[in-house]
């Protein structure tokens, strides 16, 4: 991870059932949430380094669904060069530009949900600080193994590596303003 990008403080930490990770964007509220809240955007920088994400459905209202397939590009990721991670998720909650929350379940490429992987709320959080925006977001399992189960496949590493993307992204739009 590069020192000079903000995904270099992120924190994470659990709380029961919830995985909290937060940082701090390198850019105000409204462009970070832009980030999240436009596909063409989020394609942009959704999912870990060496990997491109495609949304094969994206209604950001509540009650919309998200359906996205991320494919690792990079071959010197080894083993994962080619494999799919797709996931669908239904937008419980938006209050702009303050507050995204949604269910989020493994899904294959035809947006069926994975039954034998764990679903998870998401709610994410843009707070003003000093400028830049504080990003945090809590990840809530049905159970504490379940948290275990994700953050074992690299979660945390891989949301981490995201957003050292959205850094990118970020100063990208700010440029062009």
């Amino acid at each position: 991870m590069a020192a000079n990008q903000s995904a270099s403080s992120v924190e994470t930490r659990t709380e029961g059932k919830t995985l909290v990770i937060e940082t701090v964007v390198n850019a105000p509220k409204d462009v970070v949430y832009q980030c999240y809240a436009e596909s063409e955007q989020l394609e942009k920088w959704w999912g870990p380094q060496g990997w491109e994400t495609k949304n094969y459905m994206f209604e950001f209202k509540q009650g919309g669904k998200w359906h996205y397939c991320m494919t690792c590009t990079d071959k010197n990721q080894g083993d994962f060069f080619g494999m799919e991670s797709c996931g669908l998720a239904v937008f419980e909650q938006i209050d702009a530009p303050n507050t995204i929350v949604y269910n989020d379940s493994f899904a294959d490429k035809e947006g069926n949900v994975t039954n034998n992987m764990p679903s998870m709320t998401i709610s994410i959080e843009f707070v003003e600080h000093e400028g830049k925006t504080k990003l945090i977001s809590s990840t809530e399992f049905a159970t504490e193994e379940a948290l275990q189960q994700v953050v074992e496949m690299g979660a945390v590493e891989g949301f981490t590596s995201q957003l050292e993307k959205l850094d990118i992204l970020v100063n990208r739009l700010q440029k062009n303003e």
